[in-house]
């Protein structure tokens, strides 16, 4: 058998500033108001409510790099300033606080880690990677780049690392996620002005030779999927500025088909993860916890309720969205770092991430210290 990988420390990393559903809207629709005012007898955009966001999604709040930029009825888009080429960017400067975290909590020095691979749903730049700027601000070796795979980022890199921690090129390695979500976000947008929160999670990857933490998950069996869709999509790129009288339009940012969403993804999760547990001998129900994407909580009910037959307890099927909102691929690794210390050794779980593409990915975990 060749090495066995595991996940020996995680770490999450939030802005300071908080939006809840009540500030949202009423930043909202003192814009639709305006907004309504310039339309004549033009069909008018109708006001959100933080009640209904609630209840359709689950979000109550949600943690952003700036507020008031957002909140500003004649602005709605988040100040966020740039730096020079010698300051570390915003990107960086946010994976680096997580990776220190999920360092510090596997017992690993920085200048023990041999290959970081960034992953994200949207980069701030193409180049250099920002994987190489965290790799030089944490002081760690080997080699270092970038992936996006929209919200499934959070599980993709990690079959990639495992992979070559089996194959033996590297001993240890790091897993960043930073989402700055407020960036790409239409705050104008009714049906998506309230779904996104800014987050960076981290997580350390290394074979049970070298592990030495207290908290160790075994990986036992990783799957990835890709099926092209547009149904949740982001236009926004270097063409874009090819064409200015589009290049600020609304699909330079994150939109979707949100009931084409749900009717798909749905089903193909379920079975996704279904398939996945059953290809290892094991039964839904042998499975003591589900970390799923936070993208939705009656998405992630109906999931959880098609894999197992029944309605999933809070314990089985955690969920974290009304504190974060949707963190891109950081939700699933949030709920395993917050909802995974009152398991036992030998309990099992599925950290599972899916989105944009549509891509999912599947990671089957044994609690081992």
């Amino acid at each position: 058998m060749g090495n066995e990988v595991v996940i020996s420390g995680s770490g999450v990393s939030v802005p300071k500033h908080v939006i809840s559903n009540q500030e949202l809207c009423l930043a909202f629709n003192q814009w639709v108001e305006k907004e309504n005012e310039t339309r004549g007898d033009s069909e008018k955009l109708k006001e959100s409510n933080a009640e209904f966001i609630e209840q359709a999604s689950g979000i109550k709040q949600r943690y952003v790099l700036d507020k008031a930029g957002i909140l500003d009825p004649k602005r709605m888009m988040p100040i966020i300033e740039e730096r020079s080429d010698e300051e570390l960017s915003h990107q960086a400067e946010f994976a680096t606080q997580a990776a220190k975290r999920a360092l510090e909590n596997a017992n690993v020095k920085a200048e023990d880690i041999e290959m970081i691979v960034l992953a994200t749903s949207n980069l701030q730049r193409m180049y250099p990677a920002v994987a190489m700027e965290v790799q030089h601000a944490l002081g760690a070796q080997g080699f270092a780049f970038d992936i996006s795979v929209g919200c499934s980022s959070g599980t993709f890199p990690i079959q990639i690392v495992r992979d070559s921690l089996i194959s033996g090129s590297v001993k240890k390695a790091l897993v960043v996620n930073p989402e700055i979500m407020c960036g790409h976000l239409n705050w104008r947008d009714r049906d998506s002005h309230f779904i996104f929160g800014d987050a960076c999670t981290a997580v350390v990857l290394e074979t049970t030779k070298t592990a030495t933490s207290k908290n160790q998950w075994k990986i036992l069996d990783s799957r990835l999927l890709s099926s092209f869709s547009s149904n949740i999509r982001n236009n926004g790129g270097y063409l874009s500025r090819c064409n200015p009288e589009t290049r600020d339009a609304s699909d330079k940012l994150f939109y979707q088909q949100g009931r084409k969403v749900f009717k798909d993804i749905v089903p193909l999760a379920s079975k996704f993860i279904k398939n996945h547990i059953s290809d290892n001998g094991l039964e839904p129900g042998q499975i003591n916890r589900y970390w799923l994407h936070q993208a939705n909580i009656n998405m992630n009910r109906l999931i959880s309720k098609r894999i197992l037959g029944r309605e999933a307890t809070k314990e089985e099927a955690p969920n974290i969205l009304g504190h974060y909102g949707n963190t891109a691929s950081c939700g699933s690794i949030i709920c395993f770092n917050e909802k995974s210390a009152d398991l036992n050794v030998g309990d099992k779980g599925v950290l599972c991430s899916f989105g944009a593409g549509y891509s999912i990915g599947s990671v089957l975990l044994e609690k081992t210290t």
